[in-house]
């Protein structure tokens, strides 16, 4: 009888540990890449917008650095459309973002498509 609960124990931990191994989001986020996780952060405030509701498709590149407070300064917006540098400058211009190993300063660049 002894035996036979040490094997279910042992079968129970064997399949939690595979559970949190397939699941990432189960585990701390230490694991994920911080670029990626800023780019996720800047989609999510990018996403509520009226250029999309009228069928544009428009393309920006945006050049930023993040501050000590961790928020978001906009340095340039590259873009042909002056409706859509102004509209991104106010969305992340001074946001606050949460990403681990930053450095303050460092240049970042990403592109933004709304279509």
């Amino acid at each position: 009888m002894r035996k036979i609960s040490l094997i279910l124990i042992a079968a129970m931990l064997f399949s939690i540990g595979n559970v949190f191994a397939n699941d990432p989001s189960l585990v701390s986020n230490t694991n994920v890449d911080p670029e990626k996780k800023l780019t996720l952060q800047i989609g999510e405030l990018m996403k509520e917008n009226s250029f999309a509701n009228e069928g544009y498709d428009l393309l920006a590149q945006v050049r930023f650095t993040l501050n000590k407070e961790s928020e978001i300064v906009v340095l340039s917006v590259a873009t042909q459309d002056e409706l859509l540098e102004s509209f991104v400058k106010s969305r992340l211009n001074y946001e606050k973002v949460s990403v681990n190993g930053f450095e303050e300063g460092q240049i970042y660049v990403v592109q933004v498509r709304i279509s």
